[in-house]
């Protein structure tokens, strides 16, 4: 083979490197395990988006913002309150009175990273219109349809229900993230260093890009290319059926969901080093990737019924 011709071996490498480097560089600023980042990296590398749970003060904005400054491209954040309009979001058009004709002005949504910080705070309709352009990659302006940035990336974070001025979000809507990760109090060691150490406002100040903006399109263009097997699709669905047939499950995985599920398998083979996936790599990732897709008899988290399932199911591989 000619030493010029780049082979999914060769790309996946390429990933394992480059999300190691993206972590090393988080960890400078932020003190995060691997149960939160490696599921933020890859959707990242799948072209999805990310939901971010925790309580205030938890650092979740901070997350999101070491990770949007590891990467080399147009970072946005967007404060969601009760009162931000649609327009405010995706921009509007401006009548320029010396020029006579209307200029549009695009709005923090035309970036390849967006912060969407407490989306559980806004209209419903301002929140259609984010997840119209998180479903679709594009949002329509005075009947034109806009391409938006690419890679395009959200990461949303959202606080508690029950805490005051929140509200719910539906379920179709929490199906347009590839991954949703929990966020909450630091273990004591780590909470004690961040009392003596340095700011992490400063920590975020010197950080560099460590991944391009091409690089990163041209891995998440590679992760489709990363190999599944019949045994491996059937043991996907194996799990799929389950929850389907799951007395304790109002909902089960839909065909959508369990598409994702297998893409994030793909997304996290590549960044392990492999062109193949592996059961280990849909077993890691059922959680952040079905947890929020399925829905509970009373109400209350549904990954532990996920993670049950996955667990009882036989791989035949």
């Amino acid at each position: 083979m000619s030493p010029s011709v780049t082979t999914n071996t060769d790309l996946a490498s390429r990933a394992q490197a480059a999300a190691a480097a993206v972590k090393e560089n988080v960890r400078r600023a932020v003190s995060v395990g691997d149960d939160v980042l490696d599921p933020i990296l890859v959707a990242l590398f799948a072209g999805g988006h990310v939901l971010i749970e925790g309580i205030p003060g938890t650092g979740k904005t901070l997350l999101s913002r070491v990770l949007a400054r590891s990467l080399d491209c147009e970072f946005k954040r967007i404060q969601f309150t009760n009162d931000l309009m649609p327009s405010d979001i995706v921009g509007s058009s401006i009548w320029r009175a010396h020029e006579g004709r209307m200029e549009f002005s695009p709005g923090p949504l035309f970036a390849n990273v967006v912060l969407a910080d407490e989306i559980n705070r806004t209209s419903s309709r301002t929140l259609s219109c984010l997840l119209e352009a998180m479903e679709e990659g594009r949002v329509s302006v005075d009947g034109n349809s806009l391409d938006l940035g690419e890679p395009f990336t959200i990461f949303a974070t959202r606080n508690p229900i029950e805490f005051h001025g929140t509200f719910p979000i539906p379920e179709a809507a929490l199906d347009r993230f590839l991954v949703r990760v929990a966020l909450g109090y630091p273990d004591p060691e780590r909470e004690r260093a961040l009392y003596t150490g340095r700011s992490s406002e400063h920590a975020l100040d010197d950080l560099k890009p460590v991944l391009t903006l091409e690089r990163l399109v041209a891995l998440i263009a590679a992760v489709h290319e990363v190999r599944v097997s019949d045994a491996l699709a059937d043991y996907a669905f194996g799990v799929v059926e389950a929850t389907r047939r799951h007395d304790s499950l109002l909902l089960g995985v839909s065909p959508r969901a369990a598409i994702s599920w297998v893409h994030a398998g793909r997304a996290r083979a590549m960044l392990s080093g492999r062109d193949y996936v592996l059961p280990d790599d849909l077993k890691a990732l059922a959680r952040p990737v079905l947890g929020h897709r399925v829905f509970a008899k009373g109400g209350g988290d549904a990954g532990d019924l996920v993670e049950e399932i996955v667990a009882a199911t036989v791989v035949g591989i």
